[in-house]
C-alpha cells in the first residue's frame, strides 16, 4: 500500500457524508487500513437527511481504524442517544445503561478538535449566577486520615461558575464544584470506594493516578444522571493527580477537572505542617456576561492566562500559608497541567528531603529546585528555622508572574 492510497480519517468522513454513499463495507474493500471486527460491526449508510458530523461519529464508533483507538475515541464524544452501540451497564437502579468508552488521549486534538462542544465550557449552568460567586479561598492544608482502612468518594460532576480572583469568573467543570477538586488523603494499603455520579450533559469519568486498575472499565465515561462506580487499594505513597479521562481530556483537565490525592506511607513520617499545592494552568476566552470560558483552541496553543496553586493565582501572596519557627514543612506538590510543568522552589530556603518516588524511600537532599512534569507529584520538606516571609513560585518565572506564587509566613 501507498501513500497515496492509506485512507485518512478526514476522507472517511467526507465519503461517509457524501449524498451517494454506498454501504461501509464496500468503502476502501481492497484496503488493510480499516478493518472490521465482526459482521454485526459493518456500519450501513445513514438514513436520508443524516448527514451531520454527530451521525457519523455515531456510526464509526463501531468501527477498529488503523489508527489505534480511534474507535472508542469516536465512542467516548458521541452523544448519549448515539452511543447503543457500547456494551450495556446498569445503573444503581438496576436499569440497563450505555458507558462510553474513552479515548486514546493522543488523539483528543487531532481527531476531536472541531466535535467536543464547540471548544468552550461555557454551558448554562457553568455560567448562571456568576455575579454573585463569591471568593473563596482554597485550604491547602492536608485533611487528616478517615479513622479505619476504607474511604467512601461519592462525588457528582458539576458546572459552577468560580471566582478564581476579585475580577474574573470561570465557567467550570468540576469535581463537586471548585477548581481544584476536594483533597484526597489516605494510606498505602486503604481501599477507596468511589462513586461518580454526572449531573450534566456533557459525558464525564474518573482517572486516578494512584489506582492500578482497568481504566477502560474504571475510568470509563457516563451521561447525564449515569454513575461509575470502581474500588481501588493504592500500593504506593506519594502525591497523585485525578483527573476527568473523557475526551478531549484536554479540555476536562483544562476546564478544571483535576485535584490531588495524597497516599501516606503506613509507618508515618515525622511530624510536619503538610500543605498539599496543585499546580495548574487556565487558558481564558474573553469575558462574556461577567463570565470567561475556558478556550480548548488556546489550551493547544499551550500559552495560559494564568497559572495557579490551588486554582486561584496569587492567593498565597493575599492570604499567606503561616507556620512557626522549628515547624517541619511538608508540601505534596501535583502539576495538573493540563500541559506545563512545576520548578518548585521556596526563596530563602533550601529543601532538606524530596522524595523522588513514595516516601520514604528514594529522598534527596538539599535541594533548591525540582520539576514536577504534568501529571506528576513529588514531596518537599524544610525546617523553617529562620522568621520571616518566603515565597513558594514556581521558578519557571513566566509562569510564575502569572500567578503560580505564595508566601510561607514563618512566625517566631
Amino acid at each position: 500500500m501507498t501513500d497515496s492510497t492509506v485512507p485518512r480519517l478526514s476522507s472517511l468522513v467526507d465519503r461517509l457524508l457524501s449524498e451517494d454513499l454506498p454501504p461501509f463495507h464496500q468503502l476502501y474493500a481492497d484496503d488493510q487500513a480499516v478493518l472490521v471486527l465482526d459482521s454485526s460491526a459493518i456500519v450501513q449508510p445513514a438514513p436520508a437527511g443524516s448527514t451531520d458530523r454527530r451521525a457519523f461519529l455515531a456510526r464509526a464508533s463501531t468501527l477498529s481504524l488503523a489508527i489505534p483507538g480511534v474507535g472508542a475515541a469516536l465512542a467516548a464524544c458521541a452523544p448519549a442517544g448515539d452511543a447503543d452501540k457500547a456494551a450495556a451497564i446498569r445503573d444503581s437502579a438496576g436499569s440497563r445503561v450505555v458507558p462510553l468508552d474513552n479515548s486514546n488521549s493522543r488523539l483528543d486534538s487531532a481527531v476531536l478538535r472541531e466535535e467536543h462542544h464547540e471548544g468552550t465550557s461555557a454551558t448554562a449552568a457553568a455560567t448562571a449566577g456568576a455575579s454573585q460567586t463569591a471568593f473563596r479561598r482554597f485550604d491547602p492544608a492536608l485533611p487528616p486520615l478517615a479513622p479505619g482502612n476504607r474511604l467512601a468518594l461519592n462525588w457528582h460532576a458539576r458546572e459552577v461558575p468560580v471566582r478564581i480572583s476579585k475580577d474574573t469568573v470561570v465557567a467550570a467543570w468540576t469535581f463537586e464544584g471548585d477548581i481544584p477538586g476536594p483533597i484526597v488523603h489516605c494510606r498505602v494499603g486503604d481501599t477507596v470506594d468511589f462513586t461518580l455520579t454526572n449531573d450534566v450533559d456533557i459525558p464525564h469519568s474518573m482517572d486516578f493516578h494512584a489506582a492500578q486498575i482497568d481504566p477502560k472499565h474504571a475510568f470509563r465515561s457516563v451521561t447525564k444522571g449515569q454513575s461509575v462506580q470502581f474500588s481501588f487499594t493504592p500500593r504506593f505513597a506519594g502525591a497523585f493527580m485525578y483527573h476527568c479521562g473523557t475526551a478531549p481530556v484536554l479540555m476536562h483537565i483544562g476546564s478544571g477537572m483535576y485535584g490531588a490525592i495524597v497516599v501516606s506511607p503506613r509507618e508515618p513520617l515525622p511530624p510536619a505542617k503538610e500543605f498539599v499545592i496543585v499546580q495548574s494552568e487556565f487558558y481564558l476566552a474573553e469575558a462574556v456576561n461577567g463570565v470567561r470560558a475556558f478556550d480548548y483552541a488556546k489550551m493547544t496553543a499551550m500559552l495560559p492566562d494564568f497559572v495557579a496553586f490551588n486554582g486561584r493565582p496569587n492567593q498565597y501572596m493575599d492570604a499567606p500559608i503561616r507556620v512557626k519557627v522549628g515547624d517541619r514543612v511538608r508540601f505534596w506538590v501535583v502539576s495538573a497541567g493540563p500541559t506545563h510543568p512545576s520548578h518548585f522552589h521556596v526563596v530563602g530556603e533550601q529543601f532538606d528531603t524530596v522524595y523522588l518516588g513514595a516516601p520514604p524511600g528514594t529522598p534527596i537532599r538539599g535541594v533548591q529546585t525540582f520539576t514536577v512534569p504534568a501529571g506528576g507529584g513529588m514531596v518537599f520538606e524544610l525546617v523553617c528555622d529562620v522568621p520571616g516571609e518566603f515565597p513558594f513560585v514556581n521558578h519557571g518565572f513566566g509562569h510564575g508572574q502569572k500567578g503560580a506564587i505564595g508566601i510561607l509566613v514563618v512566625e517566631p
